[in-house]
């Protein structure tokens, strides 16, 4: 788990802004944030206050976390960011946005979320496969909500889609504790180049 030494390790978290979603899925999400903060690891993620967002950033503040939001100034116009964080950075586009909470992090977790986050989470992914970075990630699988997910993942090793070398690209979680000690655990990723064997393999390639 390395980090530079004159900052705190930071968690960037994805996560959902719904309000419309079960009860069940907002304590666990909260249950991250403030063992994020137990652990003196700094919170990354949307800005937003709304959702399992707001819930994560809940968690942190309440145990004295420090949090770094990034958010769309159109959220901020809307008054959907929290109010109550030590940096907030608004932007006016989604790639900037994601690419500073991809640059930010030390670990990405997945929390269950819509379209943006599932964008967001194979984003994280892909650059970790083609190498652009070699940080943790993991799925917090609350409700088992990211089981089809794992599944097409699965198959696309399963048919040769995705090279079988990758299988510890991302991690699983049940609980945000096993999250948490996924990242603190987590070994050096170094897999083969994703082009090595594309000489040898017709059809292959960085899917």
């Amino acid at each position: 788990m390395m980090h530079p030494a004159e900052r705190p390790f930071r968690v960037t978290v994805y996560a959902s802004s719904s309000e419309r979603i079960h009860a069940d899925y907002f304590a666990p999400a909260e249950e991250l944030g403030w063992l994020i903060a137990d652990r003196g690891f700094e919170l990354v993620w949307g800005g937003g206050r709304f959702g399992l967002m707001g819930a994560v950033s809940r968690g942190a503040r309440r145990r004295g976390g420090t949090m770094r939001g990034i958010i769309l100034q159109m959220f901020v116009d809307k008054n959907v960011h929290c109010p109550h964080t030590e940096e907030m950075e608004s932007v006016t586009d989604m790639r900037t946005r994601k690419r500073g909470l991809d640059e930010a992090g030390d670990a990405y977790v997945v929390l269950p979320g819509g379209l943006g986050t599932l964008e967001e989470a194979m984003e994280i992914l892909s650059f970790k496969q083609l190498g652009f970075h070699h940080k943790p990630v993991v799925l917090l699988n609350t409700k088992n909500y990211w089981d089809p997910l794992i599944a097409m993942i699965e198959r696309g090793f399963d048919e040769g889609f995705i090279q079988s070398h990758y299988r510890g690209v991302y991690a699983v979680a049940q609980t945000p504790a096993q999250a948490i000690e996924h990242i603190v655990t987590a070994k050096p990723w170094n897999p083969a180049p994703w082009h090595a064997s594309l000489a040898d393999k017709p059809g292959g390639g960085a899917g």
